[in-house]
């Protein structure tokens, strides 16, 4: 298929939301983030922003969903080329999708954001939220996520706030790699002091700027979280898949074909 849409992408299979149909609610051939981790499978940020503004219509993506087939995702997933939740909209654009889907709605987050009230309002719209954290301590996270001006503690803080009245499912995303592997226990604790339904151990496996961690240290660091619902990236088998824009799905998923699970 052509290169047909301009705001969704996949469906994709996720390891933690099973058949996922992507929603970018950024949509910009630059990446927009307000991190520049160093793992990111969309490269380099290209607009480094704090500011949330519209960038997505919400007519504009209820009409490129209406022409995917129901019962053919599991859940439809904010995520894309770049942090969501810098979209002011996206508590109006979770609305509407419900109103106009069956499947249940997530949200994949760097948390930075998460310490705002109006961030929070609009997360908790979701069915399913997936917050990022990678550092157990402030110099790990700006050398992993390139987030000088964000403040790891203000974020743990929002996430807190936020994990005590949300009605949904929250998860916490680990993404492991040798520049905070040795910061594991720290960031144990972190999660163990948020209290998520789940703690997602992660490792990139598609192509980027660093290498995965390989199954026997994943093992070793899932043992730290063994008190807590915790699964590994490698847990569960990978299933291929084929996305309805294979160049939409590239452009805002990453190099899928190359994902490596034999390490």
């Amino acid at each position: 298929m052509t290169d047909s849409f301009r705001y969704i992408f996949g469906p994709v299979h996720s390891w933690r939301l099973g058949s996922s149909l992507g929603v970018d609610p950024l949509t910009s051939h630059d990446k927009i983030c307000n991190m520049d981790c160093v793992y990111c499978q969309l490269g380099k940020t290209t607009q480094l922003t704090y500011e949330r503004k519209i960038y997505v219509e919400l007519k504009d993506v209820l009409h490129e969903i209406s022409r995917v087939p129901l019962d053919t995702v599991d859940h439809i997933t904010f995520s894309g080329r770049g942090e969501p939740t810098l979209a002011l909209n996206l508590g109006e654009l979770i609305r509407g999708i419900k109103k106009t889907r069956p499947e249940k709605v997530a949200v994949l987050t760097n948390s930075s954001l998460m310490d705002r009230l109006d961030v929070r309002d609009d997360l908790m719209r979701a069915d399913f939220v997936l917050a990022k954290i990678d550092a157990g301590d402030q110099l790990v996270f700006e050398k992993v996520v390139g987030g000088k001006a964000l403040d790891l503690k203000k974020i743990v803080e929002g996430i807190k706030d936020f994990r005590r009245t949300f009605k949904g499912k929250l998860a916490l995303q680990i993404m492991l790699i040798d520049d905070n592997f040795e910061n594991i226990r720290q960031i144990a604790q972190v999660a163990r002091s948020i209290g998520a339904d789940e703690v997602e151990l992660d490792t990139p496996l598609r192509p980027c700027g660093v290498k995965p961690l390989n199954r026997e240290l994943m093992q070793k660091a899932k043992t730290l979280f063994a008190d807590m619902p915790v699964v590994s990236v490698y847990d569960l088998p990978h299933k291929e898949y084929t996305p309805m824009d294979e160049r939409a799905t590239i452009k805002r998923h990453g190099n899928f074909k190359k994902t490596t699970f034999s390490i």
